[in-house]
């Protein structure tokens, strides 16, 4: 009998795979942190005799290298993948046994990569699995636009032809298993559901219901902005990433802090936007921890600037560094947990701001109140209705942007709260008087501000109708739960 673990990355929007039979497994497209695969093949008491890659990945830094060091295990990357390090190259139609009468057969899907490779489980000759990748994903496909402008449409093409080629060569129960599309940044459109097979994917999934012309169309017509922090993750995997280190950081007292501060270093904290608003230190910023840390933080911070966590305690710091390490992240500078009080050098005082709802951003309009509204959601979020009058600045730009933030109090929303709690202590850094306005977006439907006509972006030249490059994906842009408890 054979068996898959899935294990799962919410932060990423990934997950990983470990199959096997009784005696042996493979590790498909394993995290940078291989100490849960280990320890759950353990688990299974069996041995990791193969790690399998699909292809190289642009959204995280693997683990595969190094888990088949510690493993022995034969490290498998589709052989058209330039990389720097010894492997065993897998080109289409190669197989390997995992155990006995249970066969791994490597299939060709270029599309999501040029060298991307699915892989087809036997046990007995009969199909059992399909390890898609970033090729067929639930009701999607894989972005085609990570490797090079100009094979974006090439790729496109090849991804429709990839979704039919498994289909023709699967039966419609086996089940598929992609790396990518649970919040993926990776995914090319909305992915719906944690589960699916080739039968459901051929009824339902665009690569496989419309032509090649309109399917490509669509799905270029529909591409949005790439994570900054991608054009890194790349290289680091094609060269081959070094052991992650997840040993604890070192202690930063309110002297040290305060120091990186002032050196332009990057001071988060992971607290929740509830008690971050209520008292923080003047400078910091704030990432959730329990949001999509890796992702946002990855994206907004320059990268390979210093970063010095801060958290209620270390339990807190241990599973952020252990998720900021799975983008390359890889050693916080310095940490602190604790009081927030002893994070603030002597006669200083913890920095505040309000968090509201839309209701009372509707009620401070009716009271002609002087405020300004700033969306940061993404172009195509916006697309389906804003607050009327509201200026757009979507999350990622707005570090190098806040200049064009008009002056007065702004009110600063998203969908849900996490990214408006990002954007607003943003603003606070900079000096700026701010409302993070912590509700769902249909709750400004429901207090009358959303007007639902296109509105032209602020000023950004290039930005004004421009769909970018990524549609959006279940979770890729969601915030956590909308506002907690009474407004203030």
């Amino acid at each position: 009998m054979f068996f898959v673990d899935t294990l799962e990355f919410q932060g990423l929007g990934n997950h990983s795979y470990l199959a096997g039979g009784p005696a042996t497994a493979v590790v498909v497209d394993p995290p940078r942190d291989i100490d849960q695969v280990i320890a759950t093949a353990a688990r299974r008491g069996v041995s990791i005799a193969f790690v399998a890659e699909t292809h190289v990945h642009n959204d995280y830094v693997t683990g595969g290298l190094e888990l088949a060091r510690v493993t022995g295990a034969q490290y498998l990357v589709p052989a058209g993948a330039h990389v720097s390090f010894a492997r065993t190259p897998v080109a289409d139609g190669d197989t390997v046994t995992v155990d006995e009468g249970l066969v791994l057969r490597a299939m060709a899907t270029p599309g999501h990569t040029p060298h991307h490779t699915s892989y087809a489980l036997t046990e007995g000759g009969r199909g059992v699995a399909a390890f898609t990748g970033g090729s067929l994903l639930i009701g999607t496909v894989g972005r085609p636009d990570l490797v090079e402008p100009r094979l974006t449409e090439q790729l496109a093409r090849a991804q429709h032809a990839s979704a039919h080629r498994l289909v023709d060569e699967l039966d419609d129960e086996v089940p598929v298993l992609p790396t990518h599309g649970f919040g993926s940044f990776c995914t090319s459109s909305r992915t719906k559901g944690d589960a699916t097979t080739i039968g459901k994917e051929r009824r339902t999934n665009d690569a496989l219901t419309l032509d090649v012309d309109t399917f490509v169309s669509q799905l270029l017509a529909g591409l949005d902005d790439v994570p900054a922090y991608y054009a890194h993750m790349g290289p680091a995997n094609a060269e081959g990433p070094a052991p992650v280190d997840l040993t604890p950081p070192r202690r930063a007292d309110a002297e040290e802090i305060a120091r990186r501060l002032a050196a332009g270093e990057w001071v988060v904290d992971l607290r929740s936007r509830m008690v971050f608003a209520e008292g923080h230190v003047a400078g910091s910023f704030n990432f959730e921890g329990d949001g999509k840390l890796a992702t946002y933080l990855a994206w907004l911070r320059p990268w390979g600037k210093p970063v010095t966590l801060l958290a209620g305690d270390p339990g807190q710091i241990a599973a952020s560094q252990r998720e900021l390490a799975r983008v390359g992240i890889d050693r916080p500078a310095a940490a602190a947990t604790g009081d927030p009080a002893g994070w603030i050098r002597a006669g200083e005082r913890l920095a505040t701001f309000p968090r509201a709802r839309f209701a009372d951003l509707a009620d401070a309009r009716r009271r002609g109140d002087d405020v300004i509204v700033l969306d940061v959601r993404r172009n195509s979020e916006r697309a389906g209705g804003h607050v009327e009058g509201s200026v757009h600045i979507p999350i990622h730009e707005l570090r190098g942007r806040i200049g064009e933030v008009p002056d007065g109090v702004v009110w600063v929303h998203c969908a849900g709260g996490m990214r408006a709690a990002i954007a607003a202590s943003l603003l606070d850094a900079a000096g700026r008087d701010v409302v993070a306005v912590d509700d769902g977006f249909d709750a400004a439907t429901e207090a009358g501000l959303v007007q639902t006509r296109p509105a032209t972006l602020l000023g950004h030249a290039g930005h004004a109708g421009h769909a970018g490059c990524l549609r959006r994906s279940e979770g890729a842009w969601a915030d956590t739960p909308p506002w907690p408890g009474p407004g203030r």
